[in-house]
């Protein structure tokens, strides 16, 4: 038996078995909904006016939206069941990586050719909300909208109605921001929306950070205001109140109550049916049967990058020849579901250590103190994100440096800082190469920045495993594919350790970057853009923002999937409305674009079928 199936076996052991009382104890502290609440108030109709599959960031944005239309029927089906205590507490956020934790779908992608060369068997763990809210629910809760130059270009695709200027408003209708507003900043703002965004200052450690991009010449910046690229004068969050505010918390809780909306957890779409073309309903698997339910208006299909081409394909839309192959019969020949397949690529393993007499790291947020503290009155660590996160967004390497090609994440804990055991694991790491390599800071005090690579050209894609809904899609991202991808991380390699070469990480932080060369790329000349490119292919990942695979493209693109109206070419009664018609990937965190397309999808299907 290998080592990594040791470690993977014995963490999920210890987390499958202290997870329950964990969640029990939470459960008497935090006021969650009841769990009648997100089940049918009555029993299942035989025909909805809009049957809205997979219930998380956009589905249930969209599902709520609906609803508020009393004269519509809205069914709302989601695979996973509520989410559990840990995720509604900001400082557990790194639980969900947790090999073994509950909360979440896995999937593996196949082995990358070109990438993750330190991970088992060359390939990345695809981790997928589970539960009403989706990815919402075990994010790290950054609220990045993108750039004006990532919605301009969807736009500017053929896409009208997709630019900037026009997507605001539905960023803007979501939001509640907390606290007072730059001045001048304003309408840049939202207040009054269900989704709830605290900002928060950078700690003492990140501050240091901070100003390392002051004395590299980096503007300080809000990036929700017109100037995204620079380093941001705090971060902003989905917490209210010190609780997550996720989209099932902040949208579909408090619609939950309205007789229209009828919740259906752990419920797994099988397929959409057809006559002639035109949708009719869903077949779906609940409580061990098979359950068929007709659909007047629509059939919305959000259930994110990964299910949604899945979704389609296994009931008959999608390439001709890949049905064909698995035996589905063809209801459309749409030669791009599936296709398209983008991710931030994010790299591991810059670490620097501390002196003991600097600023600790890795705080402990799991003391009675901080623990009575969160209690009492939500505040302290466990009121914030985990690993004292900040980012901050720029330009690497040549262009305009308005527009950011790469984030910058700091994190205050390296891989090595629990002697190398959860932390590798929860990036699929092989624990003996990972160990090989950081075994000299092993369970050392220090901090990481990790270069997240924003505007990717490789492509991927997602395709069947068999006509089985049950059966996992085989997902192929093909990482770093395209030479300029690992140019552009070689690039954000050098902007990292100038970084970190500042007085603010050198002198005032008294931090040492961890210097000692990678064994499988030391050929390559230690420090030369050869041995950082066999770096990058070593030690790169995924950054889990998969979007793109029902492309939204004018009928001139060959592998465009929906319209801009996000109806589902050669098909009637359906749409997409999720992070998978993103043409191309926006340049910042993909939760907040992906509600923002729940937002601006609800809002189309009113306007036209109120009309």
């Amino acid at each position: 038996m290998s080592l990594n199936v040791i470690r993977d076996g014995t963490i999920t052991l210890v987390t499958v078995a202290t997870l329950p009382i964990v969640r029990l104890l939470l459960s008497a502290v935090l006021r969650q909904a009841p769990a009648h609440l997100y089940q049918p108030s009555g029993p299942l109709r035989q025909q909805y006016d809009f049957i809205v599959v997979g219930g998380g960031s956009a589905g249930a944005t969209v599902a709520a939206r609906l609803s508020e239309v009393p004269d519509w029927n809205i069914l709302l089906l989601e695979s996973g069941p509520p989410p559990p205590a840990d995720t509604y507490i900001p400082g557990l956020s790194i639980l969900p990586f947790v090999p073994g934790y509950p909360g979440v779908k896995r999937y593996k992608t196949t082995s990358q050719h070109n990438a993750l060369k330190y991970y088992i068997n060359q390939a990345a763990d695809v981790i997928l909300g589970h539960s009403l809210g989706g990815g919402s629910t075990v994010n790290t809760m950054v609220y990045s909208r993108g750039t004006k130059k990532d919605f301009d270009e969807w736009a500017a695709l053929g896409n009208p109605g997709w630019d900037y200027d026009s997507v605001m408003r539905y960023f803007i209708k979501a939001e509640d921001f907390q606290g007072p507003l730059p001045q001048n900043y304003e309408g840049y703002y939202g207040r009054g929306g269900p989704l709830t965004l605290t900002p928060l200052p950078p700690t003492p450690l990140a501050e240091h950070f901070l100003r390392a991009g002051q004395q590299l010449g980096f503007p300080v910046v809000d990036v929700m205001a017109f100037q995204q690229s620079g380093f941001p004068m705090r971060s902003t969050f989905n917490i209210r109140g010190g609780v997550r505010c996720s989209t099932v918390e902040c949208y579909v809780r408090p619609a939950a109550t309205r007789p229209n909306l009828h919740i259906l957890h752990s419920a797994t779409a099988h397929r959409i049916l057809f006559h002639q073309k035109r949708a009719v309903g869903v077949q779906f698997e609940y409580n061990g049967k098979v359950v068929k339910v007709g659909v007047r208006r629509e059939v919305v299909v959000s259930a994110g990058a990964i299910k949604s081409p899945h979704l389609l394909m296994v009931s008959g839309v999608g390439p001709r020849n890949h049905l064909h192959y698995h035996k589905v019969k063809v209801v459309a020949d749409l030669p791009g579901v599936g296709q398209n397949l983008q991710d931030h690529v994010g790299l591991n393993g810059l670490s620097w250590t501390l002196s003991s007499k600097g600023i600790p790291s890795v705080i402990n947020p799991f003391t009675p103190a901080v623990a009575a503290q969160y209690i009492h009155s939500r505040k302290g660590l466990l009121a914030r994100p985990g690993a004292d996160l900040y980012n901050a967004w720029v330009r690497a390497g040549d262009g305009d440096p308005r527009w950011p090609n790469v984030q910058l994440a700091f994190f205050s804990f390296t891989l090595a800082f629990d002697l190398g055991t959860v932390s590798p694991a929860t990036f699929g790491f092989d624990s003996l190469k990972i160990k090989r390599y950081l075994g000299d800071i092993l369970g050392s005090d220090g901090f990481s920045i990790r270069p997240v690579l924003l505007k990717p050209k490789s492509r991927g894609s997602v395709t069947l495993r068999s006509s089985d809904p049950r059966d996992d899609p085989v997902i192929d991202p093909n990482y770093l594919a395209h030479p300029d991808d690992v140019a552009t991380l070689v690039d954000s390699i050098r902007l990292t350790l100038a970084l970190g070469n500042t007085s603010a990480i050198t002198r005032d932080l008294k931090a040492r970057f961890f210097d000692k060369p990678l064994p499988e790329c030391e050929r390559e000349g230690v420090g030369s853009d050869r041995y950082w490119a066999c770096y990058v292919r070593h030690m790169a990942t995924t950054y889990l923002h998969y979007v793109g695979t029902c492309k939204m493209a004018p009928d001139t693109d060959l592998y465009g999937v929906v319209n801009h109206r996000l109806r589902v070419r050669g098909v009637g009664g359906v749409r997409v409305v999720d992070a998978s018609v993103m043409p191309v990937v926006t340049a910042g965190n993909t939760n907040a674009p992906a509600i923002m397309i729940g937002e601006k999808g609800a809002h189309m299907i009113k306007e036209e079928w109120r009309s």
